[in-house]
């Protein structure tokens, strides 16, 4: 193994500051990551209100994960359309349209399983 290719700890300490960098960037600048924060949290007091089984905390955690990283992909990439294409040009415009409809999949998504899940124990 090269010196290039070695495990290197402080590169890793970095790294991840670079990662939890971005986490405060996208909570800072994005009202909606706000809303799926409340929405997270309302629907983890729900699992434990409900004592949702091992199964279900896996799909809703999995479904949690999966709104906020089609958020944080989006906003990367109307950061970089941003950085790329100040001026209004129509592809980035689509292209931002896009990534903003993979969110709303992403959160129909949820917001379907969290009925799947939550409704039997609302009726219950």
């Amino acid at each position: 193994m090269s010196d290039d290719a070695s495990f290197d700890l402080r590169a890793r300490i970095q790294s991840f500051r670079h990662s939890l960098a971005g986490i405060r960037t996208l909570v800072g600048s994005q009202h909606n990551a706000w809303i799926h924060g409340v929405a997270a949290l309302t629907v983890c007091a729900a699992g434990t209100l409900f004592a949702i089984s091992r199964i279900e905390w896996c799909l809703v955690v999995g479904a949690i994960t999966m709104v906020w990283v089609a958020e944080a992909l989006n906003t990367a990439l109307e950061l970089l359309c941003d950085a790329v294409s100040p001026d209004f040009h129509p592809l980035v415009g689509k292209a931002k349209d896009v990534a903003a409809g993979a969110v709303l999949i992403s959160a129909m998504g949820a917001a379907t399983l969290g009925f799947i899940v939550f409704g039997p124990h609302a009726l219950a």
